[in-house]
């Protein structure tokens, strides 16, 4: 929504503008809740707080080992089985893991530049962080 639908303005004469309409946005700020342990759960009748979901880990070694624990989306049905290295295609183990060192790469590159410039970044921004302390 626009500054101009709300507040509407009529224009009088040439050069006055006078504003007929004025909307406050009063909904949806934080209120004065209750004391005590309904702190935690409400705020007041209209605002709850979302309590902490706690997802089940997976501690069988035999299931991390043969499945994919957590692909399953439904809620009937079991996770995907791993199969055999074998029978994966040969440039899913040559995929990096891990980010690139400054000596792999060609200072002819714009990914160079972008390293040099996000590790100048870094370092700058901890100079600043400890010579505040």
């Amino acid at each position: 929504m626009s500054f101009l639908s709300i507040l509407r303005l009529s224009r009088i004469g040439e050069h006055v503008i006078i504003p007929t309409q004025y909307i406050i946005q009063t909904k949806h700020y934080a209120a004065g809740g209750k004391s005590g342990s309904d702190k935690k759960k409400t705020f007041s009748k209209q605002f709850t707080v979302k309590q902490k979901v706690e997802l089940p880990v997976e501690k069988d070694v035999n299931k991390l080992l043969t499945y994919v624990c957590g692909s399953n989306i439904y809620k009937e049905g079991e996770d995907v089985k791993l199969k055999p290295d074998s029978e994966y295609p040969e440039w899913i183990w040559n995929i990096r893991t891990e980010p690139p060192k400054l000596e792999e790469l060609d200072p002819n590159t714009k990914q160079y530049w972008r390293y040099i410039r996000r590790k100048a970044l870094v370092q700058n921004n901890r100079k600043i962080k400890y010579s505040k302390l």
